[in-house]
């Protein structure tokens, strides 16, 4: 890999970084809070692939024209020194080659701008939230909910106030909550938001245990708009004893998949 294909590569990264940042293409890969930082990076990298391309262009001009030089100089000299201008130009050639060849090793940078312009995969979904346990944790403390009508909650939110605030501003509330359907191995209904510290790759789940009206047929990775009302019943995740509460369900309905996919009421 030359420099000019470095520029090229370089370039490219960042073109594909800042269209990411600028739709929700992102969102399958970071937390919303970081689009600034993507686009910061992308702007970086194509300002790095236009200097580098710039200063490439510019050190082979000033090569051209101390080439024209030493071939006049070597003109008048041609009879001083021939066999030794053969062997400093062999030389230079070998040295020159050395100098420009990259390691082979450089076109793996190719392979993640491949990943993002040919691959958008989807957020994590059942299958990654029944194999981990849930990460519900105590916040430091909550806001204060309106007084009157029904109360939409992430899933995270809800299931704090559940645990450890004992469901104090949740009781006889009307509450709404938005996440995709799991289903353990018992068939057992979950709602469930993977929550982000960073990235998809630090995703974990929290969850919520159905009861109540269900729908009699839940598909796994369904998104569902669950409306019911706080119950102190809860279960303990399989996989790490966490505390799960439960939601008493008066009905559901299908939602279409959130922009963003992952819950940004995650507290840690």
């Amino acid at each position: 890999m030359n420099r000019h294909a470095q520029s090229a590569v370089m370039f490219l990264l960042g073109a594909t970084l800042l269209h990411a940042g600028s739709t929700d293409l992102y969102l399958r890969y970071v937390k919303a809070g970081l689009r600034p930082l993507l686009l910061l990076s992308g702007a970086v990298l194509i300002a790095a692939a236009v200097a580098t391309l710039w200063y490439e262009r510019r050190g082979t001009d000033h090569g051209d024209h101390a080439d024209h030089g030493d071939h006049a100089d070597h003109e008048g000299h041609a009879d001083h020194a021939d066999h030794e201008g053969h062997a400093d130009h062999a030389d230079h050639e070998g040295h020159a080659d050395h100098h420009h060849r990259e390691p082979r090793v450089s076109w793996l940078l190719v392979l993640p701008l491949l990943a993002l312009v040919l691959v958008a995969p989807p957020a994590l979904g059942s299958y990654s939230a029944m194999r981990s346990g849930t990460a519900l944790q105590q916040a430091y403390g909550y806001d204060d909910l309106p007084a009157t009508g029904p109360l939409r909650l992430g899933v995270a939110d809800y299931a704090g106030r559940a645990v450890y605030d004992h469901g104090r501003e949740l009781r006889g509330r009307e509450i709404k909550v938005t996440g995709f359907v799991a289903l353990d191995a018992s068939g057992r209904p979950y709602l469930v938001r993977m929550a982000l510290n960073c990235c998809a790759a630090d995703a974990q789940p929290v969850k919520i245990a159905l009861t109540g009206k269900i729908p009699p047929v839940l598909r796994p990775d369904a998104w569902l708009e669950a409306t019911g009302t706080y119950t102190s019943e809860r279960t303990k995740d399989p996989v790490n004893n966490g505390p799960i509460p439960y939601l008493k369900v008066t009905s559901a309905r299908p939602v279409a998949t959130p922009s963003d996919p992952y819950d940004e009421t995650w507290n840690n």
